[in-house]
């Protein structure tokens, strides 16, 4: 799999710090907090929510559209499941020196 790139990266980067527990960023947020284009975050952030990197966590009324636009947020099950990998690689480690 290719590594994430630059744009991938900065939106990430935007998702993260734009997100509260009452309200996510919308794509045209991430992509002026990221400093990309809106056609490069039109771009990328399908390929981030298909791959489960981000997801969509409610809908936005915004004065710029008719139509609500998403919200989106950091997957959570990524940085569980590493941690939860972490966590049983060191059980397995400090068993094996005890013996």
């Amino acid at each position: 799999m290719r590594p994430a790139g630059e744009i991938h990266m900065a939106l990430l980067g935007a998702v993260k710090e734009l997100s509260t527990p009452d309200q996510g960023p919308t794509l045209a947020e991430l992509a002026a907090h990221a400093q990309v284009g809106l056609q490069a975050a039109r771009d990328t952030v399908p390929n981030m929510k298909k791959h489960g990197v981000i997801r969509i966590v409610r809908t936005r009324k915004v004065p710029y559209r008719n139509k609500p636009v998403a919200e989106y947020d950091v997957v959570q099950h990524q940085a569980q499941a590493s941690e939860a990998a972490d966590d049983g690689l060191a059980r397995v480690l400090s068993a094996w020196v005890q013996r």
